[in-house]
C-alpha cells in the first residue's frame, strides 16, 4: 500500500477581515478542490453530514488520508467541532477519509470569498474565509 499524505491537525484562527482554517500534512500538500454546497455529504455513506452553518463550503484532498497504512488515525482531534471564536466559519467537520479521497466540510454564517492556497514548513492548507 502506497503511503498517502496524512492529515495530522486542524487549526482555526480569527482575523480582522477573515477566518482561517489550516489542515496541517505529513507530506506534500495534496491537489484541493472546493465549492459551495447547500448540504454535506459524508464520503463514502453518501449521507448527509449534519453541521452548524446556512452555507456550507466542501474541500475535496487527493491523494490524503486521516489515517495511517495500518488504519490508525493521524489527526487526534474530533471529526466534528464548533468555532465560536470565528466570525464566519462556524463549524469544521471531516466528512469522509476512503480510498485516497479525504473531505472536510465547513459551516459558514454567510456565503463569501473564499481563499485556499498551501504554504510549506510545516505543509499545510490553509483556507481563508471572509468576514
Amino acid at each position: 500500500m502506497t503511503t498517502l499524505t496524512a492529515l495530522t491537525a486542524i487549526r482555526v484562527g480569527r482575523h480582522e477581515t477573515f477566518d482561517r482554517v489550516v489542515l496541517d500534512f505529513t507530506g506534500p500538500v495534496p491537489q484541493v478542490a472546493h465549492e459551495f454546497t447547500d448540504e454535506l455529504i459524508s464520503d463514502p455513506s453518501g449521507e448527509i453530514e449534519w453541521l452548524t452553518g446556512s452555507e456550507f463550503i466542501q474541500l475535496t484532498l487527493q491523494p490524503a488520508a486521516a489515517h495511517d497504512d495500518a488504519g490508525n488515525p493521524t489527526f487526534p482531534g474530533p471529526r466534528k467541532f464548533r468555532t465560536r471564536e470565528l466570525a464566519n466559519v462556524q463549524a469544521v467537520v471531516v466528512d469522509g477519509d476512503f480510498e485516497g479521497v479525504l473531505s472536510v466540510g465547513l459551516g459558514l454564517r454567510v456565503r463569501t470569498s473564499v481563499k485556499v492556497f498551501d504554504l510549506a514548513s510545516p505543509n499545510r492548507l490553509v483556507i481563508d474565509v471572509a468576514h
